[in-house]
């Protein structure tokens, strides 16, 4: 041990561990930089990363083709009970699952090292901050960790000899025998994967991948299933959002957070560039939110990571510019493509595709290859500190005031450009709502429609109908202090299949709308889904937008919500009794506002 720890709890945890999974040495990581390169140096030199000379202290990663993505069909939410899982999680029984899991475990990390990590989520300083202990014998999550979180001896030190932490036990389950050579990226096959939750316990098992959120596990089994667990026990909300801060010119700071499903925009918004003259805008977070109420009654926000771990393909200078500046150096990459001068390539980057690379399965790869370079799901994992635009305030302790709560979705048609929800109820109702149509990136059928509320669906750790509950609990406590509650869809499509709004840095003509109905300066028309502006309320200074897209942006199509209506019932079938009687009511107002 490098290091003394005092945490008796810590201590007979990892020894316990140790037994089990029988590893070849124990390491308790420091979190300095030494340890990052020479971990790092150490993946290089068996084959598992490659140096990036275009980019400074940067490496790619090429996982096995069998371990790509977060695998949810293995990912388990572990109640005695099923029902407080809910329909929406997979569920096995504690005891049985642990059975499983153990035997899997035993003899696991033979022939490797086991990596003990302390890490915070959230500055160490902050009263909304909470510390995991993970467990690993991969060197990629050590780093990775490294990045994502604040991870080392001053993590130990917080902790304290009673401090509390969530455990975090991973294995890529992959031991080697004596003398046998050790595979760039270690899995094991799809049947022992296993991502499991132990939220009465506090407690995460993830066994036999190796990839993002299965094996990081400060980020969504953490700071997302077992944090909205705890959140609901403590009383704040852990939640799959965005946080951002817009300045308008006279100074004024708005602050927002934002829900949006996959593939629907969530770290281009993050890193917003506003098209607006005189607004300007800064990152505090891209993905989660960690909120709780402070001394003054206002609902306040923490982003409890360190870092951004986001989906290359399709990320440009083009869709979000501030990302791109971010990877620039000390950025891991898993699964893009190399070019031939040492850098990466993604579909979508800027410029024209090379002639030639080496693609993320390792194999050469031309223009005209059917498959693509990279993975879809290629991975950048930088910095946050190193985003251009990342506010001064994103560490501040205490968090920042949400004015703002934005949900969204991709949908062809029916959901308008944006509009307000009528009260607190209202936008809960809408957030459980929440829909998009699947895409290529999705599992299943292109343009089928999917329910995901809050866009909570993969990551929340109890039932989804008591969440719901949970959300009119905080509103109730908020009071008229409560955030103002939005929704927006920025992908109408034409009959054509051409997005009609253009995006991006002009979403920013949406938000000032926001900004500007919490102040009540500008107007809004009643209509049967919520609060909607008139063209005039909507700063369209120059855009050139032809009228009848406007118009078709605004419209709230009461034939289409009818039809839409016996969608919504169906979906709320599923949560049965438990379903809040105050999610029925507003249904039921809905249908009466549609006539």
């Amino acid at each position: 041990m490098q290091y003394e720890v005092k945490n008796k709890r810590l201590a007979e945890w990892v020894r316990e561990v140790a037994e089990l999974v029988q590893p070849d040495d124990v390491y308790w990581c420091d979190g300095s930089k030494e340890e990052y390169d020479r971990l790092m140096q150490e993946a290089v030199e068996m084959g598992a990363a490659t140096p990036l000379p275009k980019r400074p202290n940067s490496f790619l990663f090429r996982s096995d083709p069998s371990d790509v993505a977060r695998v949810e069909a293995r990912t388990y939410i572990s109640y005695p009970d099923k029902e407080q899982a809910g329909p929406t999680n997979n569920w096995i029984h504690p005891d049985e699952l642990k059975a499983t899991m153990r035997e899997l475990y035993r003899g696991c990390m033979k022939g490797r090292t086991l990596y003990v990590i302390p890490f915070s989520m959230g500055p160490l300083d902050s009263p909304m901050a909470r510390i995991g202990i993970e467990i690993t014998d991969s060197r990629y999550v050590v780093c990775n960790m490294h990045i994502m979180t604040r991870v080392g001896t001053k993590v130990v030190e917080k902790l304290g000899e009673d401090g509390t932490f969530v455990p975090c036990l991973h294995s890529v389950g992959a031991p080697l025998e004596e003398g046998q050579q050790d595979d760039p990226w270690p899995c094991a096959p799809m049947e022992k994967k296993y991502i499991s939750h132990f939220p009465e316990e506090d407690l995460i098992w993830s066994f036999g991948s190796g990839y993002g959120g299965n094996a990081l596990l400060g980020k969504k089994c953490f700071a997302l299933r077992i944090a909205s667990a705890m959140a609901k026990r403590q009383g704040w909300m852990a939640e799959h959002m965005l946080i951002l801060r817009l300045t308008s010119p006279e100074g004024r700071q708005y602050h927002i957070a934002a829900a949006f499903p996959s593939a629907c925009g969530k770290t281009n918004l993050a890193m917003i560039q506003p098209t607006i003259e005189g607004w300007k805008a800064e990152t505090i977070g891209d993905d989660i939110a960690w909120m709780q109420i402070g001394p003054d009654g206002r609902l306040y926000a923490i982003n409890p990571e360190s870092g951004f771990f986001g989906v290359g393909p399709g990320t440009s200078y083009d869709s979000n510019p501030m990302a791109m500046e971010s990877l620039k150096e000390n950025t891991i990459m898993t699964n893009t493509a190399l070019t031939d001068d040492g850098d990466i390539w993604w579909e979508g980057m800027d410029g024209p595709k090379p002639d030639h690379a080496i693609d993320w399965k390792g194999r050469h790869w031309t223009p005209d290859k059917t498959e693509p370079a990279a993975h879809p799901n290629a991975r950048f994992t930088a910095p946050a500190s190193q985003c251009p635009i990342i506010s001064p305030d994103w560490e501040k302790p205490e968090g920042v005031p949400i004015d703002i709560l934005i949900f969204g979705g991709r949908r062809a048609s029916l959901v308008p450009l944006v509009f307000q929800s009528y009260d607190w109820d209202h936008g809960v109702f809408l957030g459980s709502t929440a829909s998009s149509e699947t895409t290529a990136a999705n599992i299943g059928s292109v343009g089928n429609l999917r329910r995901d509320p809050f866009a909570m669906t993969p990551f929340c750790g109890y039932n989804m109908a008591d969440y719901f509950q949970h959300w009119f609990d905080m509103g109730d406590r908020l009071g008229d202090k409560a955030p103002h509650i939005f929704y927006v869809n920025w992908f109408r499509k034409s009959p054509e299949g051409k997005f009609i709004w253009p995006g991006f840095g002009d979403n920013s003509r949406a938000l000032k709308w926001m900004c500007e109905r919490v102040d009540g300066k500008a107007g809004a028309r009643e209509t049967a889904i919520g609060y909607m502006p008139s063209e005039e309320d909507l700063d369209l200074t120059g855009l050139d937008m032809p009228a009848e897209d406007l118009a078709e942006l605004l419209e709230v199509d009461e034939e289409g919500w009818r039809a839409e209506v016996p969608t919504i019932d169906s979906f709320y079938a599923d949560f049965g009794e438990r379903l809040p009687e105050r999610l029925r009511e507003q249904l039921r107002k809905l249908k009466e506002r549609l006539g």
